[in-house]
């Protein structure tokens, strides 16, 4: 139990926040049981929001196969298999030793050997591969310092790191970036068109690869900030692509104010207006009208919290609610797009109450 210990506080301590996390606690609890998350700066996790994760965490770790995927998967990739990866990494059990370690490491070697060693590129099925390319390399960047990676290769001595793959689909997005005209992305790496859907989910990965201390051009972030900005009306709302086409998407909205958040552009007027875009339908957490309720959720949530500490906690009460009615006797949570994805991204908005994984901080 103590060389256990010791490997896993100097894995944290290259993620101080983590270790702070951990020292807490391993402090608060007896030394033989799993730790599950319960107080953060002082609050209490609700229990109605433990026990929809923990029977969705379940859910996730009995259904995943041996090569780190889910054969229920809407859209099977590194960037669904990312997004189950970082709710586990979200449950607060230590991701080395704990009792999801073993998925854990599973859904990592199921990422890097998704990966085009010479590109850096995390492609994926049904053509919308970019997507893929952002939550892959945002998972990457959460294990990134957390995941010890003498225990991701047990049988091989030539597997990549975390640290290495990361890099790599950094590269990735940032030469895709380059390509196009906008400072944005599009489903294929090499489109020169952009959309504010997708170039989320891969800014949004930047972002986190910069917080976990890859270094990321200023440039990089300027411009794709720079085509949010020209997106963002004074409304609040936020074309899709192109100019105009503005409507009420609430993903859209939400992706634009979690990215000014996390960019650390708050001063900007865009941010302020997607801000009290969101926060006058404080009382919605389902559909616009558009669908995809689970993919609007995954970006309220975050960019509730990430915005407006008080709006967030009103609207979580009724995410809280919405979900417990949802869930599924199995732990699934239904959704469009299939129910590995959408148990996957309604975990993860719920993941905000607990606040380990570090895109979640504020």
């Amino acid at each position: 139990m103590k060389t256990a210990m010791e490997a896993s506080l100097k894995t944290y301590a290259r993620r101080p926040s983590l270790l702070l996390l951990l020292l807490i606690v391993l402090a608060t609890s007896g030394p033989a049981a799993a730790q599950p998350p319960g107080i953060h700066g002082g609050e209490v996790v609700p229990r109605d929001v433990r026990e929809i994760y923990e029977r969705g965490l379940k859910y996730l770790a009995d259904t995943q196969d041996e090569n780190g995927g889910w054969n229920n998967a809407g859209q099977a990739g590194p960037g669904t298999v990312g997004m189950a990866l970082m709710v586990f990494l979200a449950s607060g059990e230590d991701p080395n030793f704990g009792k999801y370690s073993v998925n854990i490491r599973r859904s990592l070697r199921n990422i890097i050997n998704a990966q085009d060693a010479g590109t850096g590129y995390l492609g994926g099925q049904g053509g919308q591969s970019m997507y893929h390319h952002g939550f892959g390399m945002l998972a990457l960047a959460e294990a990134y310092g957390a995941v010890d990676d003498r225990n991701l290769w047990p049988d091989r001595k030539d597997g990549r790191t975390i640290g290495q793959t990361l890099e790599l689909a950094v590269r990735c997005a940032l030469t895709s970036q380059k390509k196009n005209q906008y400072g944005g992305w599009r489903y294929s790496p090499d489109a020169p068109d952009a959309d504010t859907s997708v170039s989320g989910a891969v800014l949004v990965g930047l972002l986190a690869a910069r917080n976990a201390g890859i270094e990321i051009p200023d440039e990089a972030i300027d411009r794709a900030i720079s085509f949010y900005q020209q997106m963002t009306s004074s409304s609040g709302q936020v074309a899709y692509a192109g100019m105009g086409g503005f409507d009420e998407s609430t993903a859209r909205v939400s992706i634009a104010t979690l990215v000014y958040s996390i960019a650390r552009r708050k001063d900007l007027t865009e941010f302020k207006a997607t801000l009290g875009f969101l926060k006058e339908r404080i009382e919605f957490t389902g559909a616009d009208g558009r669908g995809y309720a689970d993919y609007t959720r995954y970006y309220e949530a975050q960019a509730l919290f990430q915005g407006d500490v008080d709006a967030w906690e009103k609207w979580n009460k009724l995410l809280v609610r919405q979900l417990k009615g949802a869930q599924q006797a199995d732990g699934s949570i239904r959704g469009e797009f299939g129910v590995q994805v959408s148990t996957s991204l309604s975990l993860l908005a719920l993941a905000v109450n607990y606040r380990f994984l570090p895109i979640y901080e504020r």
